[in-house]
């Protein structure tokens, strides 16, 4: 199953900016390591239309600049404007995880994905930024429990749902 989801291409070439009450950031000018950075309280990464807000968030940029953000809280939220469209892709999670090198987003634990009034829910979601695909997990599948409800729920809205209900 997949939704039709493609990321605002032009996001990618964007500057990040960051907020948080605090900051951990590693030598700007290292050369042959990963640097790590961490923000604490109340953080905002904003880069483009991608927008991730959670407690805390681990940023790994690797000697390419390739980034990898491991954000957490008691609820991490990310939304993004679709390419070509007004609309935009948003997610809950207790953990997400979101890799510019792939352009991909994972959620775990309580994960939720909308995209206008369709929805997906379940253990853990991974999503494609630049393709149609995500995968969604229920709890089991994990090889352990995690959530009292393991089960995966979708809710598709009909695509002539506006069309049907003008011409009654």
């Amino acid at each position: 199953m997949s939704f039709s989801v493609y990321a605002e291409r032009a996001d990618r070439d964007k500057p990040i900016h960051l907020e948080a009450d605090r900051a951990t950031v590693e030598d700007i000018n290292r050369k042959d390591s990963t640097r790590v950075s961490i923000f604490t309280g109340n953080v905002i990464l904003t880069q483009g239309t991608l927008h991730i807000s959670a407690d805390k968030v681990v940023i790994k940029e690797d000697i390419n600049g390739f980034r990898h953000a491991t954000a957490t809280g008691n609820l991490v939220s990310f939304r993004q404007k679709r390419d070509g469209t007004d609309e935009y892709v948003e997610g809950w999670s207790k953990r997400a995880e979101y890799d510019n090198r792939t352009d991909k987003i994972e959620l775990f634990k309580q994960a939720r994905l909308k995209r206008g009034e369709d929805e997906v829910n379940g253990d853990y979601i991974s999503y494609n930024m630049n393709s149609e695909f995500f995968q969604v997990i229920g709890s089991y599948e994990h090889g352990e429990e995690t959530d009292t409800d393991n089960r995966v729920r979708i809710i598709i809205q009909p695509k002539n749902k506006s069309a049907e209900s003008s011409s009654e």
